[in-house]
């Protein structure tokens, strides 16, 4: 029996034999210049061509791998299992590779809210209870609401002027008790 080594070895030598012969017929057929420019343009289609020869023969090597195992163990049910394993062996389950991953059993902290976002939203929740961008309790125009109360909340932060009258001055009174 090949151990994994040997045959990672045999797929290989089988890989560049196919390339070989893949790139010799090219060049026969077109000459070597234009053959060479081909290869050149299109990586991604030898990177396709590869693949695809690799898992011809990774097939082919199980299927030998399967009839040498039943030879060796005979048509038993623990040969059957043996076969099955090595033809195909199976994933690592979900839960495990998750818990790998990740520790398992610790809880992750919610991420701490900044000081200006506590302002927006002490601003928005002020631009929701006047009656500037709709009537009280909705927004009609949330784009642009959240565009003013960022303005003034990034104002207020920096110290400098803004208005007393209106929607501004609504959210820079709100925003002033965060920040």
């Amino acid at each position: 029996m090949a151990t994994t080594k040997e045959r990672l070895e045999q797929i290989e030598n089988a890989l560049l034999v196919l390339a070989g012969t893949a790139g010799g017929f090219t060049a026969g057929r077109v000459g070597a210049v234009p053959a060479a420019r081909i290869a050149a343009r299109s990586p991604v289609g030898q990177a396709a061509l590869a693949g695809f020869t690799y898992g011809q023969l990774k097939q082919e090597l199980d299927a030998r791998d399967a009839m040498v195992a039943e030879e060796e163990f005979g048509p038993t049910a623990a040969a059957l299992t043996e076969i099955v394993q090595r033809v195909s062996p199976l994933p690592i389950p979900i839960a495990r590779a998750a818990a790998v991953g990740a520790k398992a059993g610790l809880k992750t902290r919610k991420k701490a809210k900044s000081k200006f976002n506590k302002a927006v939203s002490a601003g928005m929740k002020a631009v929701r209870a006047s009656k500037s961008y709709g009537k009280k309790g909705t927004i009609n125009n949330a784009k642009r609401a959240f565009s003013a109360v960022t303005k003034v909340a990034s104002k207020v932060n920096k110290g400098k002027k803004v208005s007393a009258k209106g929607v501004t001055g609504t959210i820079a009174r709100a925003v002033r008790k965060i920040l």
